[in-house]
């Protein structure tokens, strides 16, 4: 077993600029068929999952009878070292780990991904149904399956139950609940999230599910109906009345360690997050956080329910057999229900029917019942997804600064309904 650590920014560079300038790459150039001394190659971002995986390694590779080489990066180096190496059909991938909302749509059209529909459903033994529904949709694309859901991810509402004896059932009661907390001159805030433009719209998602409204119907901008309005204006009273200064400069990054520091009654944001915001190492609240579900809106409470990290294939890989072998392997229920265990929530249905072990109590609830009123996605499902959060994020800074937002979500609309009769045609190219 070989693990591999992020690269450097400069060593990146140089991996970029060796290939740009057309030099190969180990493994890009043979043709014939693997040796039995050729690993088999897993590149994967540097994640709690990962880095449990990686210490059963020695198991699976007695199971093949092949050596297992796993590379770590960040999300972003992932991303740019697939683009690179795959536009020249590099054999040196063969599993791929994958953000299916962000990159899957993108790498099908570009035909990266090998088909994994077939194995899917005639393994019976794997069972493919057995995933939840929102993240098997979210892993198919054209019709074809091209990944396999591991790691899950829904909005949680984190609350100080020092603060607030019952965590609010509504968006109106959380609104109300945060405006009676807040006390700017104490330094308390009550409520904390992302703003920042691009970063806060996977957040901003469930609101504008629970309003009634989507990013697009039917292929057509839907950022401007009085529902998607509605959902920009209650965002933006929330953080922009209630929360702290800075709050459009804000990632999860800045958030968390707000509401980790006690200066914030209610939080939402991921629930794979929590075990940051109990840490005594950088939580001074850990003993008073409360978990609920994602409050009701005019529509219900619509959490998103996707899958964050996914295993794929390398369609130019030759080791195809053994990396569907890893992909059953990583993801099969005993997998899940262990890992599962340690707090890394996957997406077995089977798996959280027996219980969600490693997570607190009240979390494990919560997690439950926004997994079970789930939406499959948190961002548009378009080729160039960045873009798209771009548009659809600059209503929602206007609308914490407390600005008009009409007038802005309607020119957000005009640009977004051009990009998506672009981005529609790209993808039929």
């Amino acid at each position: 077993m070989s693990v591999d650590r992020p690269l450097s920014r400069r060593a990146f560079g140089r991996l970029t600029a060796a290939v740009a300038g057309g030099l190969t790459l180990s493994g890009c150039s043979s043709d014939g068929p693997p040796s039995a001394g050729t690993p088999l190659r897993i590149a994967a971002v540097n994640h709690v999952w990962t880095q449990a995986i990686r210490k059963r390694l020695p198991e699976f590779e007695q199971r093949i009878g092949r050596r297992v080489s796993m590379s770590l990066l960040t999300g972003d180096q992932l991303s740019s070292s697939y683009n690179v190496k795959l536009n020249a059909s590099a054999t040196d991938i063969d599993v791929m780990m994958v953000r299916a909302l962000q990159d899957q749509l993108l790498f099908g059209h570009n035909n990266w991904l090998a088909d994994l529909s077939d194995r899917v459903q005639s393994d019976n033994a794997f069972g493919w149904t057995d995933f939840q529904g929102a993240p098997r949709e979210a892993s198919t694309t054209g019709g074809r399956v091209l990944s396999v859901p591991v790691v899950t991810e829904r909005p949680v509402l984190y609350y100080r139950k020092d603060l607030v004896p019952s965590p609010p059932r509504t968006l109106d009661e959380l609104q109300q609940a945060a405006g009676r907390l807040t006390d700017k001159k104490a330094g308390l805030f009550g409520y904390v999230g992302r703003g920042q433009r691009s970063g806060a719209v996977t957040q901003w998602s469930s609101f504008l599910y629970s309003f009634g409204g989507d990013f697009a119907v039917d292929g057509r901008s839907a950022i401007a109906t009085p529902e998607a309005i509605t959902a920009y204006r209650y965002y933006g009273d929330l953080l922009g009345k209630s929360g702290p200064p800075g709050a459009t400069n804000m990632s999860l990054e800045q958030a968390m360690p707000i509401f980790a520091q006690g200066k914030a009654a209610f939080y939402v944001d991921a629930d794979a997050i929590y075990t940051s915001l109990i840490d005594p190492k950088v939580s001074a609240v850990g003993k008073k956080i409360g978990y609920a579900p994602f409050p009701a809106g005019p529509a219900g409470s619509k959490p998103y329910n996707i899958p964050s990290w996914s295993l794929g294939i390398n369609r130019f890989s030759k080791l195809q057999d053994h990396s569907w072998e890893f992909i059953r392997w990583a993801a099969s229920p005993e997998m899940v229900a262990s890992l599962q265990a340690a707090g890394i929530p996957g997406a077995r249905e089977s798996v959280w029917a027996a219980g969600a072990g490693g997570f607190p109590a009240e979390l494990a609830a919560a997690m439950k019942v926004n997994a079970g009123n789930g939406i499959g996605h948190d961002r548009p499902h378009v080729l160039q997804v960045g873009r798209a959060r771009d548009i659809v994020g600059r209503p929602l800074v206007t609308a914490v600064l407390q600005q008009p937002v009409e007038p802005v979500a309607r020119d957000a609309d005009s640009e977004f309904a051009d990009f998506l009769v672009r981005d529609n045609r790209h993808q039929g190219s």
